[in-house]
C-alpha cells in the first residue's frame, strides 16, 4: 500500500469509525440512528436553502482550517485561530461602515484590512516563540480571550455609541450577493466562497511551488537541520504565523462582510476558530484535504439543525460525532498500524 494512498484512507476510516460509534451512542441512548442521520442529510442536502448555508459555513471552514494547516506545517499549533478570526471580523466591519468608497477599492480594502489585523494578532505569538521560545500554544490561547474582550470594548465604545452591534456594512463592501442568494431560496450564501477557494491555492501553490514554501516546510521538518542548511529559523517562525493568521483574519471578513454584514458584542467564542483545528487534522493539513474536511464538517454542522425537528435527536450528538472523528483522526498512528500490517499480509 502506498503512502499516498494510506494517506487519504486514513481519515476515511477515521470519519467512519466516528460515525459508527456515533451510531451505537444514539442507539444505547434510545435515539433511531436511521431517522437521525436521514435528518441529517436532509438537513443539509434537501432543500436548496440548506444546501446554500452549507457552502455559506464551508467558506470560513475552509479559511479557518488553512490557518491550522499552515502553521502546523512549519511545526506550529496556531490554536489562537479564534482571535486572529474576531480582529478580523472586526477590522473589515469597521472598513465597511467607515468609507464612502467605490466597490473596487473598498471591498477589497476590507479584506486586506482583516488579512492585516489577523495577522498582526498572529504576529505576538510568532515572534515570542522565535525570539523568547515562548510556546506558542499558551500565548495563543491567551490572546483568544484579548481579542474576544478587546473586541467587544471597540464596538461599543469606538465604532458606536454603547451600542452593541454596529451598522450594516455599506453595499460597497458586502460580498452579499442576490443572485446567490435567489439561486438557494434566500440562503445567506455569498461571494466568498470564490476567495476561500483561491485561498486554497494560495496555501498550495505557496507551499508547494515556491522557494519560500520549501524552506517553511524545512523549517517544519526539522528546525536544527534547516539552521544548519542556512535558512533564517525564526524569520520562517514568524512569517508562518503572519500567514496563518493572514487567513484566519480573512475568514473573519467572510462572516462580516457576507453572512452578517455587521460585527456584534460577543458573550464567548463563535467556534470557527476551534473547529478549523478539526478540520486541519481531519484534511492532514493540506489544502485540498482542507477543502474537504471543511464541506464535512459545514453539512455537519448545519444538517444537525434540522435532527431535533425531523427525528427529535438533540444536534449535540452532532458535536459528540465530531469529537470522535477528531479523536480518530488523533489516533491515526493506530490506524495507519493496522493498515500496514494488512498490505504486509497481502503480500505475503
Amino acid at each position: 500500500m502506498s503512502k499516498r494512498f494510506r494517506n487519504i484512507l486514513t481519515p476515511i476510516i477515521a470519519v467512519l469509525l466516528g460515525i459508527i460509534v456515533g451510531t451505537i451512542i444514539m442507539v444505547a441512548s434510545g435515539y433511531d440512528p436511521i431517522a437521525a442521520y436521514s435528518a441529517l442529510w436532509n438537513g443539509a442536502f434537501g432543500e436548496a436553502y440548506y444546501f446554500g448555508e452549507v457552502i455559506r459555513q464551508f467558506t470560513p471552514y475552509i479559511l479557518a482550517g488553512l490557518a491550522v494547516a499552515f502553521a502546523f506545517r512549519v511545526g506550529l499549533f496556531n490554536i489562537g485561530v479564534e482571535g486572529q478570526y474576531l480582529v478580523g471580523w472586526l477590522a473589515a466591519v469597521w472598513v465597511g461602515v467607515s468609507f464612502d468608497l467605490p466597490r473596487f477599492i473598498h471591498l477589497p480594502l476590507a479584506i486586506l484590512a482583516a488579512m492585516v489585523a489577523g495577522a498582526l494578532w498572529a504576529f505576538i505569538p510568532g515572534f515570542l516563540k522565535a525570539r523568547f521560545r515562548v510556546h506558542e500554544v499558551i500565548v495563543s490561547i491567551m490572546m483568544n480571550y484579548v481579542a474576544l474582550h478587546v473586541c467587544n470594548y471597540i464596538i461599543q465604545n469606538v465604532i458606536t455609541k454603547n451600542q452593541d452591534k454596529t451598522g450594516m456594512v455599506k453595499d460597497s463592501a458586502t460580498l452579499r450577493s442576490e443572485w446567490l442568494q435567489s439561486i438557494t431560496d434566500y440562503s445567506r450564501l455569498h461571494w466568498g466562497i470564490i476567495v476561500a477557494i483561491a485561498g486554497c491555492f494560495i496555501m498550495w501553490f505557496l507551499l508547494e511551488r515556491t522557494t519560500k514554501g520549501y524552506e517553511l516546510r524545512a523549517v517544519g521538518f526539522n528546525q536544527h537541520a534547516a539552521h544548519y542548511a542556512g535558512m533564517n529559523v525564526n524569520r520562517n517562525i514568524i512569517l508562518s504565523m503572519v500567514i496563518a493568521g493572514g487567513f484566519a483574519g480573512l475568514a473573519g471578513s467572510m462572516d462580516g462582510l457576507g453572512t452578517f454584514g455587521y460585527d456584534g458584542v460577543k458573550g464567548g467564542f463563535t467556534g470557527v476558530g476551534f473547529d478549523g483545528i478539526a478540520v486541519a487534522l481531519l484534511g492532514g493539513n493540506t489544502s485540498l484535504g482542507v477543502f474537504f474536511s471543511a464541506l464535512l464538517f459545514a453539512a455537519l454542522k448545519v444538517g444537525a439543525l434540522n435532527m431535533p425537528l425531523e427525528a427529535g435527536v438533540p444536534n449535540e450528538l452532532v458535536d459528540i460525532i465530531i469529537a470522535l472523528i477528531v479523536f480518530f483522526v488523533a489516533s491515526s498512528y493506530m490506524i495507519r498500524m493496522i493498515l500496514d500490517r494488512l498490505s504486509k499480509k497481502e503480500v505475503k
